[in-house]
């Protein structure tokens, strides 16, 4: 057991002698989006096409910077014509503006998983900052015998409002809600 233990930590220890890079799981990561619909109701979204990545070269990971992209065109709702109008001009405008993006600039520990990640988010060629609440599970080693890289999972949730961003600029608030939830879950591997 004793040289168990001493592989893994030795394997972690040469995981971050250097600057890392993590790597999202695209099968285990996914963005989403939550608008209230006519005051009542909650309705959400997400993109299908996304990527993410974590560049870190402490130990700790408290030197990470998070970075995130969608195509915007991916956008999802489960509803046609909702999705073609969430693609129009007015909206995402996703013939000029393809993508959306977030850049980290400052991880503060809260509590031992808990942190608030601080960043710039651009929606419409628009960049305005934001902060998430983040939950950071790990970073462990694989418990899949046919890989034992290092893995670590994450939740972020924050809020942004629309109308900060010119989506959907002409839409009442009544129609839906100006304050989008937003919520990121992903893993990665380095």
């Amino acid at each position: 057991m004793k040289h168990v233990t001493f592989s893994i930590v030795s394997l972690l220890v040469c995981s971050f002698s250097a600057t890392a890079q993590w790597e999202m799981d695209k099968g285990h990561s996914k963005a989403t989006f939550i608008a209230v619909h006519h005051l009542i109701s909650d309705v959400d979204g997400y993109f299908k096409s996304i990527d993410a990545k974590i560049t870190a070269s402490s130990d700790d990971l408290s030197d990470a910077v998070f970075e995130f992209t969608a195509q915007t065109a991916s956008i999802f709702t489960d509803l046609e014509m909702r999705d073609k109008d969430l693609k129009s001009e007015g909206m995402f405008d996703v013939e000029k503006f393809p993508t959306l993006s977030f850049k980290s600039t400052k991880l503060t520990k809260i509590s031992s998983n808990k942190y608030k990640l601080d960043g710039d988010i651009t929606i419409k060629g628009i960049t305005k900052p934001v902060t998430f609440d983040l939950v950071m599970n790990g970073p462990v080693v694989s418990p899949n015998p046919n890989n034992k890289k290092l893995q670590l999972g994450l939740k972020a949730t924050g809020t942004v409002n629309r109308s900060d961003f010119g989506v959907g600029g002409k839409l009442a608030s009544a129609m839906v809600s100006d304050e989008i939830q937003l919520r990121f879950t992903g893993e990665f591997h380095n």
